[in-house]
């Protein structure tokens, strides 16, 4: 695929969406923290409403930290891993609270050294929270990437380090969600939606569907 093509499928996406973001429900940077860490193997709609249940209840560091491990757990219990994903809440409130004053970081390193949070859930904060052209490279963003020949890459790591060089300066604070939508509910994993797309005519992939 040549950047002619990749700049043309951008374009489109941005005409169609002008203001992407995430489907989950979150108000403040520590919010969507939370709801990234709970969506690991989980759907957004599924978190988004144990996050309505726990927001109102405890949405600061410092409030989940009072509800403690038992209590955070009465919340959340409807997630998948919510055993682990509590434990590891707790960890993250206590170093938001013991070494950033209870505030969400904006560093890289600073975030991926939170218990819960890998490089991906870094990108998303980056990105949506602040703004950071970063791409968090999920499993909807790494079919689009391969299928389509927009950044074809062997692992997560390499398909985010190729759309950063490949996708247009312009489109790189929102591709993330504009790939991530595309992902979800048009190039599905068995049956991609080829005769609804907004992009197939300039897509790689030779199995289309009608």
């Amino acid at each position: 695929m040549n950047n002619q093509k990749r700049r043309e499928i951008f374009t489109r996406w941005r005409d169609a969406n002008p203001e992407p973001t995430t489907e989950l429900d979150y108000t403040t940077p520590f919010e969507l923290l939370i709801a990234v860490i709970l969506s690991a193997q989980a759907t957004d709609k599924g978190v988004n409403k144990a996050t309505a249940r726990l927001f109102p209840v405890a949405n600061t560091p410092e409030a989940i930290l009072a509800l403690g491990l038992e209590g955070l757990k009465t919340h959340i219990r409807t997630i998948g891993l919510y055993n682990a994903k509590a434990e590891n809440i707790l960890k993250t409130c206590r170093i938001l609270v013991e070494q950033h004053g209870g505030q969400v970081p904006r560093e890289r390193a600073a975030l991926e050294a939170l218990p819960g949070v890998g490089r991906k859930t870094a990108n998303v904060i980056l990105n949506t929270a602040f703004g950071e052209p970063t791409i968090a490279v999920d499993t909807h963003i790494f079919r689009v990437a391969n299928r389509t020949g927009l950044a074809p890459g062997k692992t997560p790591l390499a398909v985010e380090q190729r759309l950063l060089k490949v996708v247009p300066a312009e489109f790189r604070r929102d591709a993330h969600h504009w790939l991530i939508l595309h992902g979800r509910y048009t190039c599905l994993a068995r049956s991609p939606r080829c005769g609804i797309c907004l992009i197939a005519d300039l897509c790689d992939y030779k199995d289309k569907t009608p």
